[in-house]
């Protein structure tokens, strides 16, 4: 079987410009991080607090705010929440809602939550998955990141580790 002269030059250009945007694209902090060109307007921001009263944060500016999806039966989430306590604790200025996604089982995520023990963080609920239809969200951990003026600039998709010091800086940059 013959190739083309042609064909073998469009898989040239086809490798160098898939490896140019992989160079390109990254910065430091996360391969799972997609950063909006423009923040992004969110509608309505609203889900529950431990005890499920409701919570509304739409409209709500002044501080960024991490929106942190996660599951009691996430290994990923296992992970990565105590760095977002660790987050938490240096920097109270942003403001983080750790948000389960499972129907409100308040021993169950109260157990999750000393297990790893996390103090600083509270635990809010999402019943009605109100937010992950809203963000369109295809799994857990997702985290979104809302910038001062209350729109998501950022979004993250899976395991990151909050406290790395790239990613620290990086949300500096928002605040």
């Amino acid at each position: 079987m013959k190739i083309s002269k042609s064909f073998k030059i469009y898989i040239h250009i086809f490798i160098v410009f898939f490896f140019a945007q992989e160079l390109l694209s990254e910065v430091t902090y996360s391969k799972n991080i997609v950063v909006h060109k423009e923040p992004v307007e969110i509608k309505k921001l609203k889900f529950q607090d431990f005890n499920l009263n409701e919570i509304d944060l739409t409209g709500k500016k002044g501080n960024i705010m991490i929106l942190n999806f996660w599951a009691t039966w996430c290994v990923p989430c296992k992970k990565e929440m105590p760095s977002l306590e660790k987050l938490s604790k240096e920097y109270p200025e942003i403001i983080i809602y750790p948000i389960n996604l499972e129907k409100p089982n308040l021993d169950k995520t109260k157990k999750f939550f000393i297990d790893l023990d996390i103090s600083k963080l509270n635990i809010y609920f999402d019943p009605n998955f109100e937010l992950v239809k809203l963000f369109n969200m295809r799994g857990v951990p997702t985290s979104i990141l809302i910038d001062k003026n209350g729109k998501e600039f950022a979004r993250i998709i899976g395991e990151i580790d909050f406290f790395d010091e790239s990613f620290v800086n990086f949300l500096k940059k928002y605040l």
